[in-house]
């Protein structure tokens, strides 16, 4: 899915699990407001998404038929292509996507990545950000502490962890876990689409 306007500066958007979904059709058209091309790479090859109440199911074939690692390729690729037409590449991703996102931060392409929820980042701390990283988690992570994640990253002095009132999918309007202050919050302060120049 893409969203152009000749803009010189382009978000590539990373779904969950789910695939692309009105959540992420909601971020994508609000970036696009911001003046932003968005590009949205399907990683999971389903025409339509997983529906939320399929999550096992959705996080099964994630696993076992994309992977992290082929999922990075995927989306690097993109950002090779992108990096001869715009000035700046945004990678933003939620949970899965957030992973992937934080796995391409160490490349000189990217200006700066933003992340939901990814909790398998804590199995990627051997990566270098090269640009600012931007990390944000509902207080509430079921599968691991938010608060250990940002203490073994404080030596970076170009990532920021940001712990919010919330839990895993606090910022998805569409989910049952979605806390429109602490996402009002986090898109405020946190988001490029409000702090670019």
């Amino acid at each position: 899915m893409e969203l152009k306007q000749n803009s010189n500066r382009c978000v590539v958007l990373l779904h969950e699990i789910y695939g692309i979904n009105q959540h992420i059709e909601y971020y994508a058209k609000l970036f696009y407001k911001q003046n932003f091309d968005v590009y949205i790479p399907n990683l999971i090859n389903n025409e339509t998404p997983f529906p939320y109440e399929e999550e096992e199911r959705a996080y099964r074939h994630f696993m076992e038929n994309v992977g992290f690692e082929k999922a990075y390729k995927q989306v690097m690729a993109l950002i090779q292509v992108l990096s001869k037409e715009y000035i700046e590449i945004h990678v933003i991703g939620f949970s899965v996507g957030a992973t992937v996102a934080w796995l391409c931060s160490s490349h000189k392409e990217v200006h700066r990545v933003v992340g939901f929820y990814g909790s398998r980042i804590r199995e990627y701390l051997n990566r270098i950000p090269k640009c600012e990283t931007i990390l944000i988690y509902g207080e509430h992570e079921q599968s691991f502490d938010p608060k250990d994640l940002k203490c073994k990253l404080s030596h970076y002095s170009n990532v920021w962890v940001k712990i919010v009132e919330g839990g895993h999918g606090f910022a998805d309007p569409y989910s049952k876990n979605y806390n429109k202050i602490s996402a009002d919050r986090i898109l405020e302060y946190w988001c490029p689409f409000y702090n670019v120049n």
